[in-house]
């Protein structure tokens, strides 16, 4: 229910009698505006009014088991959740029910209804960021940092102080399966594909508010594996991607880029001397079809999550990779735990993962092995720094490839040039290892088309 609040600091709080019983009569009249447009945007807590927030909140759970929705009908919905006095009795409802000027115009009494809430609201952000300022704990930073908190959940419609009544997600739920039959919109449902046969076989692509991890040793791959699969989801996919590089600078990543595209090798691109008419093409190609996309490199070093999610604010991504978490500088220094700080960061990526609604991978190092020189595949329990990470992320890939300086000792372990991908945790599903195709001179990962060979 929304805070009834008459004045803030002599300023009263805007609201429209008008209009918030404009919408409840015109329910009355004609149950089926509660899905017309303008309409279905409300809840009861962008009613300024206690009783127009208790008698929309009865009419919502009217709506959603199907009950008809009428003088009568509401008023015993109201007596029986004890609503009755709040919504102003018996001859209030009568009365809302006659002073609607027109059905037809709900939908414009609506807007103003959620209007004058938004306004509301950014009077509320306002004096809790005064309130905030005059308690002189935080930095000017972390100041700036909570109000562009509430100024985003303002305008992305959501309010955090309310729960949300499990009858109305069933309601909303319901109608997205029944949308689901319509293919095109199937389609846009599925998560992002990560371009990777294999591991979208297990995975199903990357999912909205997920967090992703991808953990591996030094020199595996972390960022090529990422920079692959940014690539995948901006050409194949057409989407738009962010890309975080806390240690390479952007023209390190374009370069790679470029060689995996052109399928030159990375070293002939640093230091010059491409060979014939055939590499200079393919060279154009690939620059022409990687300029088309709408890939976003930011090299900043010492970046805080706090400062990525302002970045990302002001630039809508369907997609976002992070390389790599234990890079990423701390909000909270005045703590020197090194397993704390982590956990921190961990939580607040998946914070902004939700908040955002989209996919967030980030990079992770994971311990080297145990035995100097000795190949061993990676476990969780790799994943350097903390547990948090393990428990924050929605889904882990650790990547296990093999190298020349290696003794193997491990049967199971990726031949020279290829690689194993971990799926070690999926929160929607299986597990799993998928192999891969390792190519070093173009920095690529591709699918080996086989059979998943065993859940991990």
């Amino acid at each position: 229910m929304a805070e009834y609040e008459n004045t803030f600091e002599g300023l009263s709080m805007p609201y429209s009698l008008d209009s918030e019983q404009s919408v409840l009569g015109a329910i009355l009249l004609d149950p089926s505006c509660i899905t017309s447009d303008g309409v279905q945007q409300l809840r009861p807590e962008h009613f300024y009014l206690p009783q127009h927030s208790a008698i929309f909140s009865a009419m919502y759970t009217m709506f959603s088991s199907a009950r008809p929705i009428d003088p009568v009908t509401l008023l015993e919905e109201l007596r029986s959740t004890g609503e009755y006095e709040t919504a102003g009795g018996k001859e209030y409802l009568t009365r809302l029910a006659q002073i609607v000027p027109s059905v037809e115009n709900v939908k414009s009494y609506a807007d103003t209804v959620l209007e004058k809430y938004y306004i509301r609201s950014l009077i509320r952000a306002g004096r809790q960021t005064v309130e905030q300022a005059q308690e002189a704990a935080a930095s000017a930073s972390d100041l700036i940092d909570a109000a562009e908190q509430r100024i985003f959940e303002i305008r992305q419609g959501k309010d955090v102080a309310n729960l949300t009544p499990i009858k109305q997600i069933i309601t909303s739920e319901n109608s997205r399966i029944s949308s689901l039959s319509d293919p095109e919109v199937r389609q846009l449902s599925r998560g992002i594909p990560l371009g990777l046969s294999g591991i979208d076989a297990v995975l199903g692509g990357m999912n909205r508010s997920d967090l992703i991890i991808i953990g591996a040793r030094p020199g595996v791959g972390k960022t090529s594996f990422s920079l692959n699969i940014a690539r995948n989801a901006a050409v194949n996919s057409g989407k738009r991607v962010a890309f975080f590089s806390l240690e390479m600078s952007k023209e390190q990543l374009v370069s790679r880029l470029l060689s995996s595209e052109s399928a030159i090798e990375s070293q002939k691109l640093r230091w010059g001397g491409l060979s014939g008419d055939d590499e200079w093409e393919r060279l154009a190609n690939a620059s022409a079809n990687l300029y088309k996309t709408e890939i976003f490199i930011d090299d900043t070093a010492a970046i805080t999550v706090p400062q990525m999610k302002a970045k990302l604010r002001r630039n809508k991504v369907d997609l976002v990779f992070i390389d790599y978490l234990q890079l990423i500088e701390p909000v909270n220094k005045r703590t020197d735990n090194r397993v704390q700080q982590v956990s921190e960061i961990t939580r607040a990526l998946k914070v902004m993962a939700k908040e955002l609604d989209i996919p967030i991978v980030v990079c992770s190092q994971l311990s080297r092995t145990p035995v100097q020189g000795k190949a061993r595949a990676p476990q969780l329990s790799d994943l350097r720094e903390s547990g948090s990470i393990e428990q924050d992320a929605d889904i882990v890939m650790l990547l296990y490839r093999v190298d020349d300086s290696q003794q193997n000792d491990d049967p199971d372990a990726p031949a020279p040039d290829t690689a194993q991908c971990i799926i070690a945790k999926n929160r929607h599903g299986a597990t799993g290892v998928v192999d891969l195709k390792w190519n070093g001179k173009y920095f690529k990962y591709e699918t080996v088309e086989t059979e998943l060979e065993y859940e991990y």
